[in-house]
């Protein structure tokens, strides 16, 4: 009975720990978002209309000045959101806490997070993405995305004028699908991992593609400029354009088409 007790006790504790902030903000035509955390996860939604809503999720954390700060502005048709959470993780059992957003499409989004992972889905426009330790995925976008990570997996897909990725230690993964455009040079790196790009049928680019450690396998159409080698590929693709260049210290790199 005691013991049933003290899980019970336990039980209610963690559930008394939980909670909650949300605000909504109105907004109209293509708005800007920022959301800046030192250790929060942040999920980046589209589907709202003339609105940005916001909420923030703590498990085992208070929302206040003296735990989870949840600091919010909007500047005119900017919403800014800065979410602090102590240094020191005091305490015992599960803590965490994830940023959810609902954001309308054509909204252009700044995310940066020090630890945790990033998602987005559905933006249409300029998207920036940085966290310190943390896998990054993206989806159904349109625009330009620009995705860095110090240690975690890359995955993205959409319609690009501009893709810029980087991770230090991490695969990546892109499709890039019919549309896109090599408006200014692309650039998709990893210190350690793999690469594996899938490339529409009528994206247009200079190839230059390197691996330290590693082989290159390609299904593409590439008119080779110079010599190639297992560890190096460069040539036109599609008659040539702007540069598309792809390096990884240590991990094989896969060129398919869509």
């Amino acid at each position: 009975m005691r013991t049933r007790m003290l899980l019970l006790v336990l039980v209610a504790a963690s559930l008394a720990a939980a909670a909650d902030w949300t605000k909504k903000f109105t907004v109209t035509g293509k708005p800007g978002l920022r959301v800046d955390s030192n250790d929060a996860s942040v999920e980046v939604r589209s589907g709202a209309t003339g609105a940005i809503e916001v909420r923030v999720i703590a498990e085992g954390w208070k929302i206040g000045s003296d735990e989870v700060r949840v600091t919010d502005r909007q500047i005119a048709n900017r919403v800014e959101l800065e979410v602090r959470i102590p240094s020191g993780h005091w305490g015992s059992g599960h803590r965490s806490v994830r940023v959810e957003v609902t954001a309308p499409r054509e909204t252009a989004a700044e995310i940066h997070t020090g630890d945790g992972r990033i998602l987005v889905q559905g933006l249409h426009g300029d998207t920036r993405l940085v966290t310190g330790d943390g896998s990054i995925t993206a989806e159904a976008l349109d625009g330009s995305l620009d995705a860095r990570t110090g240690d975690g997996r890359i995955v993205v897909r959409g319609r690009f004028d501009l893709l810029n990725l980087r991770t230090d230690d991490g695969s990546i993964e892109a499709e890039v699908q019919p549309g896109s455009k090599v408006a200014a040079g692309w650039r998709i790196q990893t210190g350690d991992g793999s690469v594996r790009l899938r490339l529409a049928p009528d994206l247009a680019a200079d190839l230059d593609v390197h691996t330290g450690d590693g082989s290159i396998s390609s299904e593409l159409p590439v008119a080779v400029s110079g010599s190639r080698s297992e560890s190096s590929l460069r040539g036109k693709l599609n008659g040539g354009g702007l540069p598309l260049t792809v390096r990884t210290g240590d991990g094989s790199i896969h060129l398919d088409r869509l």
